[in-house]
């Protein structure tokens, strides 16, 4: 009860921006569903969908990338934060 965690979920940039954006909050919010299922109050809980704007490495739109490359910028990064007295 005194950490707090923010599912941060991104993309590749294979599928257009706008789409990208909804899949990763979408992916995002699941994951936030799943830990309130398992009893953490939701409360402590934020999903934040990045799209591609958060790319780990040369593969925007346009670029050519072989599929191991896009599958690097395909995550879900889990930040925890202390909010304990």
């Amino acid at each position: 009860p005194k950490i707090a965690i923010e599912v941060q979920s991104h993309t590749d940039a294979v599928a257009g921006d706008e789409y990208n954006m909804e899949l990763s909050q979408k992916r995002a919010s699941t994951a936030v569903e799943y830990f309130v299922s398992k009893g953490i109050d939701k409360k402590r809980l934020t999903a934040k969908g990045f799209g591609e704007t958060q790319l780990t490495n040369k593969c925007a739109n346009g670029v050519e990338c072989s599929d191991a490359e896009h599958k690097q910028n395909r995550r879900t990064v889990f930040k925890i934060n202390y909010i304990g007295n």
